[in-house]
Order: structure tokens, then C-alpha cells, then sequence
């Protein structure tokens, strides 16, 4: 039996610490009267393949397949939910909107309505047009005794069979003839209008369905009803139930719904799979807590892992990245009034402050691609004009009592944006704050924090979810970061190595430990756990030398507009950066005194720092791991494999030279992909290659120029 069906048949009766951390959590949130709802954006890629659908392109083949196998376990998970296909989105050069499939459910689990017709996800079947047409003729009838007296035509087409109706009691006539929008095509038929998928018959108070055969892939056609825009969440319940009852009339057992998206509130979860660059992304349902947010993901990930779907990749050097679509989280309320921005007007322009005060929201978590043309950047990361007025925008808004939430987001948004003016490429995105220039989805108080990789696992997921929650919960009650804060050149030259992302990180909860909202040590150890940055790590005379990767702000080639309808920019991602620390194995501070540690033969410059273990030195460098096809500097070659020396204090015979390939060391091809991560683990270890040498082998290091040096880093690139 799999995991996944292990999960199904019953959750595990023991409480472990972290789930108890999470209570405890959501008790504190609970017991200051605060509601801060939480969703994510979980994406999940076929780690195995190297087409283009799961490298980088957004549609593809396969992918499709593999989003209905999960959501098919998802809707087994939740009996009587309901499978829905709406929209996805659309983008400059696609013909179409994306695919779009949802799982539409009751939060307090009943079912949405007895012998729901399920749909054929990943069932054989096929489409009688006699038993539609029953259906058809059953669901005018249906719909006559509940009131909602509906006109019944036909058009010619797909789902040529069409209903409609009003909600009012009224008769409605219907003749295609008078009016061409009751013939209307499908909604996924065609393409989205700038003003977006806006029903217009629903606008005026008509609803139309539309019944018929539809054709799929492979010569097969379902029973197909499509849905029109419903007015709010308790007449939609009401349409399932009378399709529900029409389909059981006429023993029809399968149904694929499609149409306009479902209304939502805080009585029903509506979740979707759709395609993006690489991966399917799952935009899930919010969650009103933390223990509601793990348990949702803990069973998503689990669907997502028993169809071979990870949240990571593994890379022929062994290597591991996330799944390379991120994972962002956005906060919100129970309804758009209800929103904390619009309850606690003052919640987003101190949220901003923080965030720019404290860099590890920005990098420790995010994928390895950020700064100034990433998908998140920083406010202080766009031009220096816009970041002046930043600083004006918000002086106003902390002395405007009760600002409402359109002057809030007219007053943000023109500084939360990319360096093209993209308003979703931002660290914190309030484009559905209460925007109303994007249609239907633009006022929902929502901001999303995207500087959030994927997740490895639902727990890190929870615990950056907790995080987040409470860093909001904290802000509703202190302004804990009264002034903008500047950090100039050390935002990308101090913050790019992990150490003091780290420092950083332990401030942060810091402060929320003393304003009552500390998270524990189950959730702070997965929020302070960042494995994939270590390279290696060895010893010599009583000293640890450890590697890690650091962060590097790949710079654009060409202009962001240019590239703004593509699924991705064009970036020279050919240099790396990393961080080198020495720390005494005994805490004797004085071992590191005279050591001396070269790169490439360039003494590297090292900073005396302290933290919880005690005394560390740490150094930055950065080189140019390869000779890109396209890129910047075509006159600095490679500088990999990196060759460093450690040099300890004078009285030991024996020094090392590490060598840091980013190939295999003697440049043989691999034999595929990593299969698992102890493979990887492999294959990184060979990379990290060690050798003893009598230290009078080792040639005097030279001092590097001082071009090359800032506070925190050498750049092998300006020492040539």
C-alpha cells in the first residue's frame, strides 16, 4: 500500500512536536483575536524528464496526464467534492488560455450533493446523445420546481443543448435569434479579452448552460455541462445539487464540468492545477490556520510523490535545485473586508519596512535567481528614484488615520514592481490587494510573498506559512521597524552569503518571540534548515573549513519589457558565488588567528565574526563558473574548478588544497540523472576534492587587486 493510501485510511494518532508547535501557534494567533489566512502556490515537476514541458516550457504532452492523476487522488481525499474545469491564463503568442483543473469542496466536509456524476478524469467512457438530451430535458424540469424557471434551445456547435434561467422567479425567454449571446461558443474555445472572462448574460441577471458531447484527445467525447458565472457561493451550491439531481434522474454516473470559475468564500475551498514553465503549479485552497494548511499539504504532497511529480530537481553534477516554479504563500482574510491590510490600515506600509529591514525574507528562502530582474525583487532593488519615493509614500500613509484600501494600494503600487513596471514580479505583490483594473480577482485583499522557493516537504511549507502569519500578527500589534531602512551596496554584497542571512533570520525571530508570537523550536530548526547551500567541508590543525553556496544577482541581457511575453528571461547566470568560513573545532579563537586561505593564488580577505557556536571568520568569492554561448565579458574565460588553500598557523607541516569542480573532476560524461539523493550526495562529494601537501608546496599567496575586494567578498573576475 503507498504512502499515499496509508494517509487516506486515518492520520497518525500521535501528536509529534511539530504539529504541536503548530497548535500552539495557531492558539496564539487565536487567543489575540486575529483571523490571517494563509494560501500557497506548491509547483511540483518530473524531475526524470528533459522535455521541454518540464525544463521550461509551460504546455507540453504529458503534463496534463499527470495534473488528473493527482487531482483524481485529491478528489478522493475530499469525498464529495467536485472536479471543475475553468480557465488558466493566457499569455502574449498563446492562442488559447491555459488548462485549468479544479477541486471545489465544502470546508466543513459534507458532501456538495448526494450521487454527485463525477467526472471521467482518468475513466474510459463515452457520450450517448440520447442519455444527454435526457439529461437536458430532466434539468429544465429540475430547474422549473425549484423556481428557477429555465427557457430550454438549441444552437448549433459544441454543447449545442442550452438552459436558461434566472434566480428570481421569473420567465425567461430565450431566442438565439433576438439575442446572438445565448449561442455563444465555449468559454475555452477562445481566447480571454483584455477585460478578462467576464459573463455578460450573468451580468444581467441570466444564467446560461450549455449540455452536449465533448470531443477529447484521443477520438473520445464525455458528457459535458458547461457552468455560467454564478452570483455568489450559495446559489452555486444550489446549481450542483439540481445538475446532481437531473444526472441521477437519468442514471447519468459521469459529467465533465466546465465553465467560469467558482465564487468563494470562507464556507468552500476551491483549489486548481494548471500548467506553468517546468512544472504544474497548485494554486491551493487558503487555509484559516496553520494545522489546516499542513494537513491540506501533507496530502497534496503526498498525491504529488505517488505520481512521480517532486518538488525538487537533481542535476547531472548532483546538484539540487527546487522544482523550478517556486512557491509562493499570500495573506489574506476570511473575506476582502475582512482582510488584515484593510482591518489594520497601517499592516502593509510597516510589512514593507520590515521586509526591507530584514534581507533573509528576500534571499534565505528564495530560489537561486533574485535581486533587481528576478521574479521578486526588492523595493530598494528597483531604480534609486523609485526607492526616494517610496520613502515619501509611506511618511504620508503613517499620517493618514483610516486610509481606505483603494487609496492603500493606489499609494503602494506604483513601488512594488519590477524594473519593467510588472506589477506580479515583486517581492510583496498587491496587484489583488484591491486593483480594480485586473477583473474579478483585482479586490481581494490579498498580498503575496513571492521570494519563496518550493518547499521541499509540507512541514517546511507549514513553517513558512507560520512564519509569515505571525511576522503579519506581530506588525498588527507593533510597529517593529519605524524607519525605511537603506543598506546600499550591502544588500547584494553582506546579504549574498548565507551567514548573515542566518544572523539575520535568528533577529527575526527574535522579535517575534518578544512580541509574544515565537514559533518553537520544531518550526524555527525547519526555518533555519538550508541544506542545499553546503558544497563541503573539511579539517586541518584543529580548524573546520566549510563551503556553501552564496547568493549571485545574475544581471539581464537585453531589456526586461522586451522579455516580458516569454516564460522566462534571459539572464548571464555564468557567475558563481560562494562563502568560506573557519571555525575553531576546540572554540579556541586563537587557531585562527594566523591561518591563511587562497583562492586561485589570491589571499582571501576574512571577517572575525561571532554567533552561537562561537567565534567564526568568514569570506565571499565569486567567479565565472563557465564561458556562456550568450552572456556578458566575452573576454573573461572560465575560472572552474576554483583551487583553494588552507595554510594553518605556522608550526604544522601539512597544509590542504581543496578543488571545487563544477564537473566531474576528470570531465567524464555521467550516466544519466542522479536516481535518488544519496546518488547526488555522491556525486557532489567527488566534486569536493581534498589533498594533504607539505605546506612548503603551497607558493606564497598574492594579494588581489583592490578593485576586486568589497567589505564581504573577492571577485576572481577582476584579479586578471
Amino acid at each position: 500500500m503507498s504512502r499515499f493510501w496509508e494517509r487516506l485510511a486515518g492520520m497518525p494518532k500521535h501528536v509529534s512536536a511539530f504539529d504541536a508547535a503548530v497548535r500552539e501557534h495557531d492558539q496564539a494567533l487565536a487567543n489575540a483575536g486575529m483571523e490571517i489566512w494563509i494560501g500557497a502556490e506548491p509547483t511540483f515537476t518530473l524531475r526524470t524528464s528533459e522535455s521541454p514541458e518540464w525544463l521550461n516550457e509551460a504546455l507540453g504532452e504529458t503534463k496534463q496526464a499527470y495534473a488528473r492523476r493527482i487531482l483524481e487522488r485529491l478528489h478522493l481525499a475530499y469525498p464529495g467534492s467536485l472536479v471543475l474545469r475553468t480557465t488558466g491564463r493566457q499569455y502574449r503568442r498563446e492562442e488559447r488560455p491555459r488548462w485549468s483543473l479544479g477541486l471545489f469542496r465544502r470546508r466543513d466536509g459534507a458532501a456538495l450533493a448526494d450521487s454527485l456524476p463525477a467526472d471521467p478524469l482518468n475513466t474510459s467512457t463515452s457520450c450517448q446523445e440520447q442519455l444527454v438530451e435526457e439529461f437536458w430535458r430532466n434539468l429544465a424540469t429540475v430547474l422549473d420546481e425549484h423556481g428557477w424557471f429555465g427557457a430550454g434551445f438549441r444552437t448549433e456547435g459544441s454543447l449545442p443543448l442550452r438552459l436558461l434561467f434566472r434566480l428570481d422567479g421569473m420567465q425567461q425567454q430565450a431566442d438565439p435569434h433576438q439575442d446572438p449571446r445565448l449561442a455563444r461558443p465555449s468559454l475555452h474555445e477562445h481566447a480571454i479579452p483584455l477585460e478578462g472572462a467576464v459573463d455578460e448574460l450573468a451580468r444581467e441577471g441570466l444564467y446560461l448552460l450549455s449540455v452536449g458531447c465533448l470531443a477529447m484527445p484521443g477520438g473520445e467525447s464525455v458528457p459535458c455541462i458547461e457552468l455560467p458565472a454564478m452570483p455568489d457561493v450559495e446559489h452555486f451550491l444550489e446549481l450542483i445539487q439540481l445538475v446532481s439531481k437531473a444526472a441521477a434522474m437519468g442514471n447519468l454516473m459521469h459529467l465533465v464540468w466546465q465553465g467560469y470559475p467558482p465564487p468563494v468564500d470562507r464556507t468552500v475551498a476551491w483549489t486548481t492545477l494548471t500548467p506553468d514553465p517546468a512544472v504544474v503549479e497548485i494554486n491551493a485552497a487558503p487555509a484559516a490556520d496553520v494545522r489546516t494548511f499542513l494537513d491540506a499539504g501533507r496530502v497534496l504532497y503526498e498525491a504529488a510523490e505517488s505520481e512521480d511529480l517532486s518538488a525538487y530537481r537533481l542535476h547531472y553534477n548532483g546538484d539540487l535545485s527546487e522544482s523550478g516554479g517556486g512557491g509562493q504563500f499570500t495573506l489574506g482574510g476570511p473575506t476582502p473586508e475582512q482582510s488584515p491590510f484593510f482591518e489594520h490600515p497601517q499592516l502593509l506600509p510597516r510589512m514593507i519596512r520590515y521586509f526591507i529591514r530584514h534581507p533573509a525574507l528576500s534571499y534565505w528562502f528564495a530560489p537561486s535567481y533574485v535581486g533587481s530582474f528576478s521574479q521578486s525583487p526588492r523595493p530598494d532593488e528597483n531604480v534609486r528614484e523609485s526607492f526616494s519615493e517610496l520613502s515619501v509614500a509611506l511618511q504620508h500613509l503613517s499620517c493618514t488615520t483610516g486610509p481606505q484600501p483603494e487609496h492603500i494600494w493606489r499609494s503602494l503600487s506604483p513601488f512594488l514592481v519590477d524594473t519593467s513596471g510588472n506589477a506580479h514580479r515583486s517581492e510583496l505583490n498587491i496587484e489583488k490587494l484591491w486593483n480594480p483594473y485586473l477583473p474579478g480577482r483585482g479586490c481581494l485583499g490579498l498580498v503575496e510573498c513571492r521570494a519563496f522557493r518550493m518547499p521541499p516537504n509540507a512541514e517546511h511549507a507549514a513553517s513558512i506559512a507560520a512564519l509569515l502569519r505571525a511576522i503579519t500578527a506581530m506588525l498588527i500589534r507593533v510597529d517593529a521597524v519605524p524607519e525605511l531602512a537603506n543598506w546600499d551596496s550591502e544588500l547584494h554584497d553582506r546579504f549574498a552569503l548565507p551567514f548573515y542571512l542566518c544572523r539575520d533570520l535568528e533577529l527575526v525571530l527574535a522579535d517575534l518571540a518578544a512580541a509574544g508570537f515565537g514559533l518553537g523550536k520544531p518550526i524555527e530548526n525547519h526555518l533555519l534548515d538550508n541544506r542545499p547551500q553546503h558544497i563541503g567541508h573539511t579539517e586541518i590543525a584543529g580548524v573546520r573549513l566549510e563551503v556553501d553556496h552564496a547568493i549571485e544577482f545574475w544581471p539581464l541581457l537585453g531589456d526586461a519589457a522586451s522579455q516580458e511575453g516569454g516564460s522566462s528571461r534571459l539572464v548571464d547566470a555564468s557567475t558563481t558565488r560562494i562563502q568560506l568560513s573557519l571555525r575553531p573545532l576546540d572554540n579556541d579563537p586563537g587557531r585562527l588567528s594566523d591561518c591563511r586561505l587562497y583562492a586561485n593564488g589570491y589571499r582571501l580577505p576574512l571577517r572575525t565574526e561571532q554567533d552561537g557556536n562561537g567565534t567564526v571568520v568568514i569570506g565571499g568569492l565569486r567567479y565565472r563558473s563557465f564561458e556562456p554561448w550568450i552572456g556578458l565579458h566575452p573576454g573573461i574565460g572560465k575560472q572552474s574548478p576554483v583551487e583553494l588553500a588552507l595554510i594553518p598557523p605556522e608550526g604544522n607541516s601539512e597544509a590542504l588544497r581543496i578543488t571545487l569542480h563544477e564537473w566531474q573532476p576528470q570531465n567524464e560524461a555521467y550516466d544519466g540523472l542522479p536516481a535518488n539523493h544519496q546518488e547526488a550526495a555522491r556525486r557532489r562529494k567527488e566534486r569536493f576534492v581534498v589533498e594533504q601537501l607539505p605546506v612548503d608546496s603551497i607558493p606564497p599567496g598574492r594579494e588581489p587587486p583592490a578593485e576586486a575586494l568589497t567589505a564581504y567578498c573577492l571577485d576572481l573576475r577582476r584579479c586578471s
